[in-house]
Order: C-alpha cells, then structure tokens, then sequence
C-alpha cells in the first residue's frame, strides 16, 4: 500500500539564492514514499530558487522582512500547510525565537565549513571560502547542525571533510564543499525523518 501525501513529512525549504541544494533535495525525494518537498521559501523576489520551484510545480513562499520578525503570521502558514520538518539552504536572515521553537529538532542548516571554525554572521558562500584560503586551511568541510537563535551555533549533527590543496582557490574550494553538500545534506535528513537518528561522523 502506498503511503498518502498526508502521512509523508512535509519539508519547507528556507533559501535565498540560486538553490543548488534545494534543487538536489527536490530531485531526491521526488516519488519518496515518506518525504516529500512541499514549499520553497526565499526572501529575494528574484532568487533563482523560486523559478526552479516553479518550474517543478512546488509552492512558493516569499518573505517580507517587516512580517517574517514582526508577525508569527509565518507560522500559522507552515502549520495550515502541514510543514513537519524546516530545510535551510543558503538562507541568510537569522531565524527568529518564534520559528526556532515552534521547530525545535525539526530544522536544521547547512555550513560550508567545519564549525565552530569560520562561521557567524556575514559567513557565507564565497565569504568562507575566501577565508579558508587567506588562512592557508589543509581542510575545509560541511557541517550539518540543528538550528537555534544564533548563527552556526546549534548543535552539530553531521561534519564531512575534504583535503585542500595548496594551489586551490576560493572557487576550487567552493566547488569542492558543493560536491559534499550534494552527497550528504539530503541523505542526512531521510535518516533523520525516516529513521530519526543520523551517525555524527567527524572522520578528517
């Protein structure tokens, strides 16, 4: 017997750029029978993310700064839509105390680094690789980890490693921890919604 849409985890994908990843988590769990990726949310009107979403028939949600730290409006939304489990990748706003309790254990964030190691406000995307490089780093990583009311701050679920060389620029790097986020952020949260444990693994 298959599972109806109603039995399977509803995931809201929290995103603010071009949605690599969010296009992976599409890709993945399509036809899964117990997930399934219900809306995309960004903050940019023009965010690509949002024209991938449609293109795949996914709802779309667009923020409103003024709303999204002044209202709990967000939160009546994601419950009328029966959103279970919160995905954030590339989402830049810091999430507020509200959503951040309402999902407690059930969102989670992506960091292209291995924390605690350059994370924090204004450290994203090139601006890590960047520093990566200017510190002359051997390795560099992903670090998938709970969110709370704090940048890069929640506890960490999984970390993954990759060599760096010397000769490796910011963009190599990038390309590098890309292919890490590929591989890893979705199979990560299927174990955590399907069997809802997930092995840290911490192997350099």
């Amino acid at each position: 017997m298959q599972n109806n849409s109603s039995d399977k985890h509803r995931l809201a994908i929290f995103a603010s750029g071009t949605g690599s990843n969010a296009r992976v988590f599409v890709d993945y769990f399509d036809n899964h029978p117990r997930v399934e990726v219900s809306l995309i949310v960004s903050n940019k009107a023009d965010a690509p993310v949002l024209e991938m979403a449609r293109q795949r028939n996914i709802d779309t949600l667009l923020l409103q700064r003024s709303a999204f730290y002044g209202s709990e409006d967000l939160l009546d939304e994601l419950h009328h839509r029966n959103i279970s489990f919160i995905v954030l990748a590339g989402f830049l706003w810091l999430v507020p105390a509200y959503l951040v309790k309402a999902f407690a254990g059930r969102m989670v964030n992506i960091h292209p680094a291995l924390l605690p190691a350059y994370g924090g406000k204004g450290m994203y995307g090139m601006h890590v690789h960047t520093a990566v490089k200017a510190a002359a780093g051997k390795e560099t990583g992903i670090t998938i980890h709970w969110v709370n009311e704090h940048y890069d701050e929640g506890d960490v679920i999984f970390q993954k490693s990759c060599p760096l060389e010397d000769s490796d620029q910011p963009a190599d790097i990038a390309r590098k921890v890309q292919q890490l986020e590929h591989q890893y952020y979705t199979a990560v949260v299927e174990q955590l919604l399907v069997n809802n444990f997930v092995q840290t693994d911490y192997t350099k």
